[in-house]
């Protein structure tokens, strides 16, 4: 079971007639949604309707000249390249390849994040590592090397790496598109109820099943559109 959080209203995210290009191509044109924290948020649509370049735009991978976009009071519109990295720290991103480190454990893969941002004490990066480990119920895993762990599991890790300097937006592109349909409940089950916590939450997603599960905000690439469903 799982609640939206209702109680603030902050918007995190503010899009307003953006255009999205990838090398000069159309993807998306008049793009307009914003997203508040508790709020979730699904992103759904055919492949190549342009469902990860909209996600990339969020953390500035792909650039917005037109239109106005806002993300936590970043202007995303002609950003300066070294703004982008302090965008992206409050930004925890969840992909479909998982994208952990085959050669270090599930605990070495987490406290390389912190290392890289900045984490200089011991004892607080393995008190955090434990803390995110545990929201996603892989505290007795940390000591597994990536291998031997199952796709759920590794994408539980993905999901506590994304969550280590407490981002205010969790970005999941596809995050259930690799694994087993009871697996994918229980990965969006753990998404849904992070948003709950007052975390702004996307998926990107082409399981129509778990999104009837699990009711939300639901945005639709077609036509080089984005439309918003009721």
């Amino acid at each position: 079971m799982y609640y939206l959080c209702a109680m603030t209203e902050k918007i995190l995210i503010q899009y307003s007639d953006v255009e999205i290009t990838r090398e000069s191509f159309i993807v998306l044109e008049n793009v307009s949604f914003d997203l508040k924290e508790g709020q979730l948020t699904y992103i759904v649509g055919k492949v190549g309707s342009g469902k990860s370049s909209l996600m990339q735009s969020i953390y500035a991978e792909v650039p917005i000249d037109k239109g106005r976009a806002t993300v936590l009071d970043f202007e995303l519109n002609g950003i300066h390249r070294k703004k982008i990295p302090y965008l992206r720290r409050h930004i925890g991103m969840v992909f479909q390849d998982f994208r952990l480190l085959n050669d270090r454990s599930v605990h070495d893969n987490l406290e390389f994040v912190l290392r890289a941002t900045g984490w200089k004490k011991k004892d607080e990066r393995y008190e955090r590592i434990d803390q995110v480990l545990k929201s996603v119920g892989m505290e007795n895993k940390s000591y597994k090397m990536p291998f031997e762990l199952s796709g759920g599991e590794q994408q539980r890790v993905a999901i506590a790496r994304a969550l280590l300097n407490d981002p205010k937006i969790i970005l999941a592109d596809e995050p259930t598109g690799n694994l087993d349909p009871e697996t994918g409940y229980q990965i969006f089950e753990t998404l849904a109820n992070i948003a709950s916590l007052g975390k702004g939450v996307i998926i990107s997603t082409h399981n129509h099943s778990l999104v009837d599960q699990f009711p939300a905000h639901v945005l639709l690439c077609e036509d080089k559109h984005l439309c918003h469903l009721p």
